[in-house]
């Protein structure tokens, strides 16, 4: 009996050891560019109706830049073709018939990082419904893994906080990468800056982060404010190349502000247009303002782009992953 519970024992570690045994397999890196998404569905259906709702929906100028950009870049393969390198994009979504209309996502199936959005309908007119409904949505999925992508980099090439005494003064943190430098720090305004030089026409082009804090006086009207507090920062620590120049609100764009959250507190998101008053000089702006109630003040990162003659959208995501990786100490 006693050789047999030892025989026993034996064979359950064994089977146990087999089930536990891990995969030394390793996913090969994703391609593709952030803001892109590959769409696999077939060619007929990509130049029928489902196709235009897709261009339709996905090709929504992204508010507050000079020239019209899409909100993301669309490209198309027929299932028939979605093997070997194809499958390793960051960002497929799959339009598959089925029964439900509905959307489920996947993770790192083929390659890492990747996201994959499976959209399954019973019909052509099914497809239809499905972007049209839930468009924004699916949308929104790519962008937020977009924006951890982007901040999962920053955080191995960060600036140290400690070197800002604006940063320090006012408690905040970012994942802000290296190759921004100082342009400003008072230790009540912070202002940074990456210089851009590739494709770009008239000179070096730039793109610039700037954090400050205001007292909160009335909540209510924040959000009211927020171009009368950046027309105001701007003059006081954002000059022009002569006296009299200095950095303002377009006038001829009114900024679209939308309801945000940053680090888990009410935020209010501002895209929009500056100049350069008396000056030629222009671009787009993103804008978080946070209500940090404990502290009875409004926290503020900003970050614009100057880049003439060349697409900006991707520049300005860049900034909106900066301003999201806000911690408020």
């Amino acid at each position: 009996m006693k050789n047999l519970l030892t025989l026993l024992a034996l064979t359950f570690f064994i089977v146990s050891c087999k089930n536990n045994k891990k995969t030394d397999f390793v996913l090969p890196t994703s391609s593709g560019n952030t803001n892109k998404i590959l769409v696999v569905m077939k060619s007929n259906q990509w130049l029928g109706k489902s196709g235009d709702e897709i261009r339709t929906v996905f090709g929504e100028h992204q508010v507050g830049l000079p020239q019209p950009e899409t909100l993301l870049s669309v490209s198309q393969v027929d299932p028939s073709g979605f093997k070997t390198f194809m499958r390793n994009d960051k960002a497929i979504l799959i339009m598959q018939e089925g029964d439900k209309e509905q959307i489920s996502v996947t993770k790192n199936k083929y390659a890492a990082p990747q996201t994959i959005v499976l959209a399954t309908a019973k019909n052509e007119e099914g497809f239809v419904n499905l972007i049209r409904n839930r468009g924004k949505e699916i949308i929104k999925i790519f962008k937020d893994e977009d924006i951890k992508f982007i901040q999962n980099i920053f955080k191995k090439e960060r600036l140290n906080d400690e070197l800002f005494k604006t940063l320090e003064n006012i408690g905040v943190s970012f994942d802000i990468p290296e190759r921004y430098c100082l342009v400003d720090d008072t230790g009540d305004f912070l202002w940074l800056r990456q210089h851009l030089k590739s494709g770009i026409a008239r000179g070096d082009g730039s793109n610039n982060i700037i954090v400050y804090s205001v007292p909160l006086e009335d909540e209510t009207k924040v959000a009211d404010n927020i171009t009368a507090v950046r027309d105001t920062i701007g003059k006081k620590y954002i000059p022009g190349s002569k006296e009299g120049m200095y950095m303002i609100t377009e006038k001829a764009y009114t900024p679209y502000t939308y309801d945000a959250e940053i680090d888990g507190k009410k935020a209010f998101e501002t895209r929009g247009k500056w100049e350069v008053k008396n000056d030629f000089m222009a671009g787009p702006f993103i804008n978080y303002t946070v209500i940090d109630k404990k502290n009875n003040r409004l926290v503020v990162f900003e970050g614009f782009t100057y880049a003439p003659s060349i697409n900006k959208r991707d520049f300005i995501f860049e900034l909106e992953a900066i301003a999201k990786s806000m911690k408020i100490k």
